[in-house]
């Protein structure tokens, strides 16, 4: 299984599991001049390993064959009259493999995050992929296994170990009529190396390499869609045409591709008997269709709110039916304030997080001083930014590319967020470490409202008003945008179960959803057909309405950020609990911790209420 970047702008990647959550906040910023890049530079791989030659790299990876040999014992000898000996042997392999694995792999992923050319892990990298997949038929039986015990609970109470998987246990047992035989689950993990995934591949690989004429000179997709972010009008227009030519040469092959991938998704749905493609993606995500239905009402009631700020962002450019698609990202205002070297940001954070929580600063501190980060611009590095959780080590990595701007210590402060939620996290026994996809943004959003509101707060002018637009921009993306891929998925999906969506049938259906979430805050005329190209969570099998987690994190992260402003310190002690709770309960229960109800409407209508504020402060401004 991979987790995909959080996108809000441009790009996005992908990393392997061992890579606990990510996320991305680019920023199309220019590098920092090297005199200023004194203390700080690459981060230090050395708890792993000291090289991909290292002997313990070698050993390890013998300890892994030795431990799938065992593991496939262990499920050979499973006996219904022994639970309890059976599950501990198992579990014990289990965690034992499960540590290799996201060491090795966290170990040579991260390498190549740092630096494309390292390609000494690859081979290292396929061998564990394929020594997982090997072992897809024990997964199987090992889950029967478990789903037959009748009383669980009294079996698993007298070993410490095993009482601390109840939860575990339970998502197992009720997973297990979701499985399919022993023998069609090995096929299935098998295939889809040449299905879903190969469809994927084909994907990434189109839009990876696809030549795009901008102005007589060839450059990338990425690089084009950086541009929504120029100071130039000009520049922005032609960019969006330039983008939207491109996707032309190539929206073909990339929609047999989705088709594909959909009727794989809706054909997995229906063999393992749920009632949806959506069902099956929220009982993986811990979470209730109720809590869905009720976070999309309040959106739909709120859409109204976000067109009045589309329409005043176009007034305000001189446009007069609404915002052409290319203005969306157009900046506002002017950003204020100096360059900040690393050191400098790393005294802002520390100052700025020790009057919330003082384990927070002390976990910043550490992080710079202890080389947790990789801040640098340079070649073969990967764009944007992300945090690997590293709960096995009692640490984290993060990536970013530092430029100096306000921008790139927002960038540290949430992907720090994210090394936080790995702190709460990091005493849980290793089977109890990943948490889902609606609740892995609320640290890291959480951090982003202490900095960017603090600074509003400080700030006057053109730089406030900059500030709360780009604020609004992402908010636009979280709620607006996100309903609309939302709307287009569900269609597509849909319509998938009983014919073929040829490329043409995919732009309808995109424009449609854009017109049904943008209304009148967008010039109909200038709409994105092809938004179903561009963006890679359509394109695996895995991550079937890999959107709605999106506007969940902000407003979740919102609504708790409201609470803490009302609570003060006693909300901290909440939070801490909340967020160890993400990895072994519902998102439903960790709400429950604040006393907040998912189920309820009016939740979600705060959260967005606190963004309406934002719009009414932006209007209020630039009305002056």
């Amino acid at each position: 299984m991979l987790f995909e970047a959080r996108e809000l702008r441009k790009k996005e990647i992908f990393l392997p599991i061992s890579i606990v959550i990510t996320s991305i906040l680019l920023y199309n910023e220019e590098k920092l001049p090297k005199e200023a890049q004194k203390m700080y530079n690459e981060w230090s791989l050395d708890v792993f390993y000291k090289g991909a030659e290292d002997p313990a790299l070698q050993l390890d990876m013998k300890k892994i064959e030795d431990c799938v040999a065992e593991y496939k014992s262990a499920v050979a000898a499973l006996d219904a009259e022994k639970p309890a000996e059976s599950l501990r042997r198992v579990i014990d392999v289990k965690e034992e493999m499960g540590l290799l694995v996201r060491r090795l792999m966290g170990f040579f992923s991260l390498r190549r995050s740092a630096n494309a050319s390292d390609t000494a892990g690859a081979v290292y990298m396929t061998k564990i992929q394929g020594l997982m997949a090997s072992n897809a038929k024990e997964n199987v039986i090992f889950n029967k296994f478990v789903g037959a015990i009748e009383d669980i609970d009294s079996v698993i109470a007298g070993d410490e170990v095993l009482s601390a998987y109840k939860f575990y246990f339970g998502e197992v047992k009720a997973s297990v009529s979701h499985n399919l035989s022993d023998e069609a689950e090995d096929v299935f993990a098998r295939l889809n190396i040449s299905g879903g995934r190969a469809w994927g591949d084909l994907f990434s690989y189109l839009t990876a390499t696809v030549e795009v004429d901008y102005k007589g000179e060839i450059t990338t997709l990425s690089a084009i869609r950086g541009l929504a972010e120029s100071d130039d009008k000009e520049t922005r227009k032609s960019a969006y045409e330039a983008e939207i030519a491109a996707y032309k040469k190539i929206k073909d092959p990339i929609a047999f591709a989705l088709n594909s991938i959909k009727a794989q998704v809706n054909t997995e749905a229906e063999l393992r008997g749920y009632d949806s493609p959506l069902a099956m993606t929220l009982e993986h995500s811990r979470m209730k269709k109720e809590t869905l239905d009720a976070m999309l009402e309040a959106m739909r009631e709120y859409m109204p709110k976000f067109r009045k700020y589309l329409r005043h962002k176009a007034e305000l450019l001189g446009y007069e039916n609404g915002l052409p698609w290319y203005e969306i990202f157009a900046p506002m205002g002017k950003a204020g304030g100096k360059a900040f070297t690393a050191e400098e940001s790393h005294a802002y954070l520390v100052e700025h997080f020790e009057s919330f929580a003082p384990d927070l600063a002390e976990m910043v501190d550490e992080a710079f001083k202890n080389d947790w980060i990789d801040f640098y611009p340079r070649a073969g590095k990967v764009g944007g930014a992300f945090c690997s959780n590293l709960p096995f080590l009692k640490q984290s990595r993060v990536l970013t590319n530092f430029s100096g701007s306000f921008g790139s210590v927002v960038t540290l402060a949430h992907e720090l967020g994210h090394a936080y939620h790995g702190l709460m996290i990091q005493d849980h026994r290793p089977l109890n470490t990943g948490y889902t996809m609606p609740v892995a943004e609320t640290a890291s959003n959480f951090n982003e409202l202490i900095i960017v509101n603090d600074a509003i707060a400080k700030s006057t002018g053109e730089e406030k008003i900059q500030l709360i637009e780009s604020q609004l921009q992402d908010c636009t993306q979280i709620i607006v945008d996100i309903y609309s891929r939302f709307l287009f998925e569900d269609e597509v999906i849909r319509r998938r179960k009983n014919t073929f969506l040829f490329a043409k049938d995919l732009e309808e259906i995109m424009i449609s959803a854009q017109k049904e979430a943008y209304g009148d805050g967008l010039d109909p005329d200038t709409l994105h057909p092809y938004m179903w190209c561009c963006k890679s969570h359509y394109f695996s099998a895995g991550l079937s309405y890999y959107n709605f987690p999106y506007a969940f994190g902000g407003l979740f992260s919102r609504g708790l950020y409201a609470k803490y402003l009302e609570e003060g310190e006693s909300f901290l002690p909440k939070y801490r609990a909340l967020l160890k709770a993400t990895t072994v309960e519902s998102v439903e229960n960790v709400a429950h911790i604040a006393g907040i109800d998912l189920t309820n409407p009016d939740f979600w209508r705060k959260s967005l209420d606190v963004i309406a504020e934002k719009i009414d402060e932006f209007i209020a401004e630039t009305s002056k």
